[in-house]
């Protein structure tokens, strides 16, 4: 069982109940109504990456569906909350690629996404062979893996919020759901 097709997509919830509020950030990204089942990190070879709109589209009530997630809650008021899924997406299309999820306290969902992008960069590259150096910055070693030629693309899907001003569960989640 292979994904055939696959879409990023993110939501926050708040509530004053923990499970109600990530309920409300599974319906803000499309993905509420799914049986999800967390799995790990790898793209498959061919998988084709359709919109938000295509793949909830395609999902049924009630389905067992495949997906990586990054979650992270609060009931501290003003407390900041990020999740990111990073995607790096190799040239040759018969090679797998990966994902990577991250969830954070205080970082923006611009520090969070690239923290991601880095990772699930990071993972391909050691993978396909690419020499870098480790303690470059990142923007650094992405123009190492670009240069390479191996690695065709890298993103990241990322969002944060801050815990609710009254106390109530703020949840956001990001995630990469797959498709059969």
């Amino acid at each position: 069982m292979v994904p055939k097709k696959i879409f990023f997509t993110t939501g926050v919830g708040v509530h004053k109940d923990k499970l109600a509020s990530f309920e409300s950030a599974l319906r803000e990204a499309g993905i509420e109504k799914c049986n999800l089942v967390y799995v790990s990190s790898i793209y498959p070879p061919h998988c084709e990456i359709v919109s938000k709109e295509d793949g909830v589209n395609q999902l049924k009530a009630g389905q067992i569906t495949f997906c990586v997630m990054a979650r992270m809650e609060t009931n501290e008021p003003s407390r900041l909350i990020s999740t990111a899924i990073g995607f790096a997406q190799p040239a040759d299309e018969n090679v797998h690629g990966y994902l990577s999820e991250h969830h954070s306290y205080g970082e923006t969902a611009e520090q969070a996404g690239e923290y991601a992008e880095d990772l699930a960069a990071t993972m391909l590259a050691t993978t396909l062979g690419i020499e870098f150096d480790p303690d470059l910055a990142w923007d650094e070693r992405k123009q190492v893996y670009e240069a390479s030629g191996s690695i065709i693309d890298t993103k990241n899907f990322a969002i944060s919020a801050e815990g609710d001003i009254n106390g109530l569960w703020t949840t956001v989640i990001s995630a990469a759901v797959f498709i059969l």
